[in-house]
């Protein structure tokens, strides 16, 4: 499930539902139930990853660029982000979103009519569209902002599980790259004893075997010791994924139960 761009519109992003694994698409279907208008409108204003697709900018900052340039969509979007991580200031936010996509349906009613002047049927069906999702984010601000806040806490539990799951992929993915670079350096120190100790006497030639002997044991053992760790740590990877599966059911019979 992934969020693309909202076509015809500059910089603005038309954040569908897809294919990150059908979970994340149940998701939003499960919390909005049989309202499929409530599930329209928020594919396009709830993301998948906030983290990373919200502007990181202030709010106050991304309302006086939206006032310059009549385009409200990032500061609508990064309201409902915070209006979902701040319950308690619900009422300061729902008036906040409703103040903000009503400044922006007269701009947006504007381009529709030029569109349909100038014959753009399909853009000034568009715009259409795009005008009622705002009529609807203004009517229904506080069911959004009770959709999103279960939404992005589902998000952002499972956002962090990931970022957790690739650090030890890469905590054992590093291990294995120390022990090959050891073993490396270790062969190409045994082939220069080689070359060394071919004029060296006999008692010279028997040490360096002897060495050579203990240097292959030795990184035998650490392989077999990396080979018990990842088993340990693949063990632990299936015991950890079985624990937020749990988690996860226990956190949707909750929401059920809301």
């Amino acid at each position: 499930m992934e969020m693309e761009k909202e076509e015809g519109e500059k910089g603005e992003e038309k954040k569908e539902v897809k294919k990150e694994g059908k979970q994340e698409e149940s998701l939003l279907k499960e919390l909005c139930g049989e309202d499929t208008k409530l599930h329209d409108v928020l594919s396009n204003y709830l993301y998948i990853n906030p983290l990373t697709a919200i502007s990181s900018k202030d709010l106050a900052t991304l309302i006086v660029e939206a006032e310059k340039s009549g385009d409200y969509k990032q500061a609508v979007d990064k309201a409902i982000f915070e209006a979902a991580q701040n319950p308690d200031a619900s009422e300061r936010y729902i008036t906040l979103i409703q103040n903000l996509v009503q400044k922006s349906i007269p701009a947006m009613e504007q381009k529709k009519e030029e569109a349909e002047k100038a014959g753009l049927t399909d853009q000034a069906v568009l715009l259409g569209r795009r005008v009622e999702n705002r009529r609807f984010v203004n009517e229904r601000a506080e069911d959004i902002i009770c959709i999103a806040s279960k939404y992005y806490n589902e998000r952002l539990i499972e956002s962090e599980e990931n970022v957790k799951r690739e650090a030890r992929k890469e905590a054992v993915k590093e291990a294995e790259r120390k022990e090959l670079g050891k073993a490396r350096l270790e062969k190409e120190e045994r082939e220069a004893r080689k070359v060394e100790r071919k004029g060296a006497g006999r008692e010279e030639k028997r040490e360096a075997e002897k060495q050579d002997k203990r240097e292959e044991l030795a990184g035998e053992e650490r392989k077999e010791k990396l080979k018990g760790a990842i088993k340990k740590a693949e063990r632990e990877e299936q015991r950890i994924g079985e624990m937020e599966k749990a988690e996860r059911e226990a956190r949707k019979r909750k929401r059920g139960g809301n």
